[in-house]
């Protein structure tokens, strides 16, 4: 009986340890900007809407281009390492999976927004 409950916390503590390397990489990765420092940098930088396409062409932020999370990783190559990059996901996950991505390949100046479209507030482009 006390080797499965030595298991199962050598488990659990694996998880934590997972959880907590994954937390720091993510922070490493991107900086989180609230809705106005956004919003003060939308016009010098490339915005990037990692989105589903299908969850983009209902609604998206004014000039953002649409790079799903699924493609992210064959399509990014065309984003310009001298321009600030600024993401946009749902909610403030696939953004973090994007930075990374992006943080590997050698892109440096990383933003995404904090809460994801969900919290924007700002201009958006949406079907009529």
């Amino acid at each position: 009986m006390s080797s499965f409950w030595f298991i199962a916390l050598a488990i659990l503590i694996i998880i934590i340890v997972y959880m907590i390397v994954n937390y720091m990489l993510n922070k490493k990765a991107v900086t989180e900007l609230n809705q106005n420092e956004f919003h003060n940098g939308l016009r010098k930088a490339q915005v990037i809407d990692v989105r589903e396409k299908v969850d983009y062409d209902y609604g998206h932020i004014v000039g953002s281009r649409n790079i799903p999370i699924t493609m992210f990783k064959q399509r990014f190559q065309g984003l310009r390492k001298d321009q600030p990059i600024y993401l946009c996901d749902a909610n403030g996950i696939a953004s973090y999976r994007a930075a990374r991505t992006l943080k590997k390949n050698g892109y440096t100046d990383l933003y995404m927004l904090k809460g994801g479209y969900k919290k924007w507030t700002g201009k958006i482009k949406s079907k009529k």
